[in-house]
Order: C-alpha cells, then structure tokens, then sequence
C-alpha cells in the first residue's frame, strides 16, 4: 500500500499469450506470469492495460490467423 493514499498496489502481469491482468505486488507472480513493467494503484494498472492491450485475442490465434490471410 502507499503510505500516502493507503490504496494497495498492483503489478501488471503478462501471460505467454500476451493477456494482461493485475497482480498485489506483495504477492509472488502466478505460475506463467510476468512483470509487464508497470506498477500503482488499481485505477492505474487498469488504465494501462486499456491503453496497452489493443487485441484482446490470444496470440496463438493472432498468429494462426495471420497464417490463413
């Protein structure tokens, strides 16, 4: 938590599909996760991944996809 605010603080995480979620940075990433590189407040983390996460589809079907343009 900050001390300023006292609202907790949140990681966003990537998946090896290239999904985001959020994460409590005081906890240990979930098994396929990792640090996205951006961490705060949960309003900010999730205004980050609007921002950042443009194509909900999982990249194993953007590639499969791409295959069949």
């Amino acid at each position: 938590m900050t001390s300023e605010s006292k609202e907790p603080i949140f990681i966003v995480v990537i998946n090896h599909e290239e999904q985001y979620s959020i994460w409590p940075d005081f906890k240990d990433l979930p098994a396929g996760w990792h640090d996205a590189g951006f961490r705060g407040i949960k309003s900010a983390c999730l205004e980050h991944i609007n921002t950042v996460w443009t194509d909900m589809r999982p990249l194993s079907l953007r590639k499969k996809m791409a295959q069949h343009v």
